[in-house]
């Protein structure tokens, strides 16, 4: 078979893995400073774990025909389940933070919510997919994802996850949009989104401060300190930026600069220019994954494309917009350029998975098959 994979799509991806790599190095800078150890650990897991292990996957998933997922999706889902569910046993279980999200096995360490993430795009994908007659009935529409992604949210809301929850929701409505569900159903769950949010912020102090920060952050030196210091950081870098590798804020002022602020660094190093430029290659990034997924040969493809791009995409945007005090600061990376080796891998496996999809798509012109 030497069907085409859609190669502006490969060319973003690519810009993206490259950028982002060059960005996170600069950000590592101020790890570097910090503690030279844990500055060895950041990088060995980025380029071993995320970038390494992570273009092999997307060389397998490429060349995998995508088609053979679907009759393994509940397996994978369930697989991905049990070990989300790892993250809460004693000496297997690590938690940082006050949160349980990695598992630790032989010294290695493993963030089981990327794989839940993806697992749950494919389960509802090939849900949906055979559908097509009942998608708009609430047994046939709304039923299926309540179940599962309401299973995920119940364990990610336990560790406690917020954050995984908005993505998961968010990408699993937008399979339901794509696959015909009632606009009616998809308003229903965001009423029941907000209800959850609001019970989350009464029962999670960490969610209620998110929230309070969002609405008045101006306190610099209390909890609104990340959110003003990376205004400051996006501020100073004005239309240019300071140039690569010259910022000042992630040495001591700004926190989490390989992580959660780390589109600070970009802005100001880059500026407005180089900012502009990375939301734009996302967004490129966004409608060519799109493409494909309107001209994929069959509806598990083409519903499976729609949940990976909103869930690659949303999480990126998400982080952006946090950066810039425009929703509540949230734990989401910046996808292919923050500090995250399972995040980085999974990432590039999900593409990978997209690349399979378009090399079969149809022809825009004739409805045939690419050649």
């Amino acid at each position: 078979m030497s069907r085409r994979i859609d190669k502006p799509f490969l060319f973003a991806t690519g810009v993206l893995v490259i950028s982002g790599l060059l960005i996170f190095t600069s950000a590592a800078l101020g790890q570097l400073a910090r503690d030279g150890a844990s500055f060895t650990s950041v990088a060995v897991s980025q380029l071993l774990l995320g970038f390494v292990c992570g273009s092999i996957l997307l060389l397998f998933f490429m060349r995998l025909d995508y088609k053979l997922l679907k009759r393994y999706t509940p397996y994978i889902f369930a697989f991905a389940f049990f070990l989300t569910l790892l993250t809460f046993v004693p000496g297997i279980g690590l938690s940082l933070k006050g949160a349980s999200r990695w598992i630790t096995i032989g010294g290695f360490s493993f963030q089981p919510e990327e794989l839940l993430k993806l697992a749950t795009i494919l389960f509802l994908a090939a849900i949906y997919s055979t559908r097509a007659k009942t998608i708009q009935t609430l047994k046939g529409g709304i039923l299926p994802m309540v179940l599962v992604t309401g299973s995920v949210a119940a364990v990610l809301i336990a560790q406690p996850n917020t954050d995984g929850v908005v993505i998961i929701g968010m990408a699993s409505a937008a399979i339901l949009f794509a696959a015909g569900g009632r606009i009616s159903h998809l308003l229903m769950l965001a009423g029941v989104g907000l209800l959850v949010v609001i019970a989350a912020a009464f029962t999670h102090p960490h969610v209620a401060s998110r929230i309070q920060i969002y609405l008045n952050h101006g306190d610099p030196q209390g909890a609104g300190y990340q959110v003003e210091q990376s205004l400051i950081a996006i501020g100073s870098g004005g239309f240019s930026g300071r140039g690569f590798g010259q910022g000042v804020e992630k040495f001591s002022y700004l926190p989490e600069p390989i992580g959660d602020s780390i589109f600070a660094v970009v802005g100001e190093e880059f500026g407005f220019v180089g900012s502009s430029l990375l939301v734009m290659l996302f967004a490129l990034f966004t409608m060519l994954g799109l493409r494909i997924a309107a001209r994929a040969s069959d509806p598990f493809g083409g519903l499976l494309v729609v949940g990976l791009v909103i869930l690659i995409a949303g999480q990126s945007f998400f982080n952006i917009a946090s950066s810039l005090a425009l929703v509540p600061l949230i734990g989401l990376p910046l996808i292919f350029v923050s500090h995250g080796g399972t995040a980085l891998a999974l990432a590039l496996a999900e593409v990978g998975i997209i690349l399979s999809v378009s090399r079969h798509m149809r022809s825009p012109a004739s409805g045939r098959h690419q050649s």
